[in-house]
């Protein structure tokens, strides 16, 4: 059975718009399967979907075509890009999008989107997705080479996020929270590999002016309504409440500075 297709967007499912996509896939590859990752990324917020993208990735069999529309710049002369990865394909706007995956995967060609013969025609300048993505990934299923579809892009003149990465500072990580997700968990940039020497109960964890002892295994080893942290399955350090919201706690957010500190034999 041949790899699905994942469609990522900030499109919402009220409109038609993601049928479109899908329509314009099935037009030329009938038998792909196609995988909704969300359709709920906020408008616009490219680093957002970012991290959704990465988040998925791993769970997907070697050649999954992920499709990812988070796109403020269409119409724009921002290039769209074809990537491969060691065993996964991409196809998204050079804004950003792709930023997380291609800082935890090591890259084998990328290349821009220019050669329209693989596209839908016409193309409307407001919606690459359908005719430029979609069709794309359609062909690159059917076995079409990356290199059939423009020419190769240098990976330093990509778009990158902005942002600090995580800093090791007097003994501490430092970071901060990206990503809230629909249970008000607060996902950081803080990475269990990161964290490796500094995961169990002896560490104290800062998120915002709130202090938590210890970096839990699960939810449940704290009682419920008990602020705690823990490694959550998308291997980031998160803080989160046992059955509520951290989201909802004063001061506590996207941009909250997070650090893990090991606490002193005396405290």
């Amino acid at each position: 059975m041949p790899p699905p297709i994942t469609l990522l967007t900030d499109f919402g499912t009220v409109d038609g718009y993601v049928a479109q996509m899908k329509g314009a896939i099935l037009s030329i590859a009938p038998e792909t399967t196609i995988v909704d990752v969300t359709h709920s990324i906020p408008h616009g917020d490219v680093r957002q979907g970012a991290l959704a993208l990465d988040q998925i990735v791993d769970a997907f069999p070697p050649l999954t075509v992920h499709v990812a529309v988070v796109d403020p710049g269409v119409g724009s002369g921002r290039a769209i890009l074809g990537v491969e990865t060691c065993g996964q394909r991409f196809l998204a706007p050079d804004n950003g999008l792709l930023g997380a995956v291609l800082n935890r995967q090591r890259f084998t060609r990328i290349h821009r989107l220019k050669n329209d013969r693989f596209w839908r025609h016409p193309v409307s300048p407001t919606f690459h997705g359908r005719d430029i993505l979609a069709p794309v990934a359609a062909h690159w299923m059917l076995g079409a080479d990356l290199s059939e579809f423009g020419p190769m892009v240098n990976e330093r003149g990509l778009v990158r996020l902005s942002g600090a990465a995580p800093q090791l500072n007097n003994g501490a990580w430092v970071g901060e929270v990206v990503a809230v997700d629909r249970f008000g968990n607060l996902m950081t940039n803080l990475s269990e590999a990161i964290l490796a020497e500094y995961i169990g109960p002896e560490v104290t964890v800062s998120a915002g002016d709130i202090e938590i002892c210890g970096v839990n295994r699960f939810y449940a080893e704290q009682p419920a309504g008990a602020l705690l942290a823990l490694i959550g399955s998308s291997g980031r350090l998160e803080v989160a409440v046992n059955g509520g919201s951290a989201a909802a706690k004063p001061g506590l957010g996207i941009g909250t500075v997070v650090s893990v500190r090991r606490r002193p034999r005396s405290e």
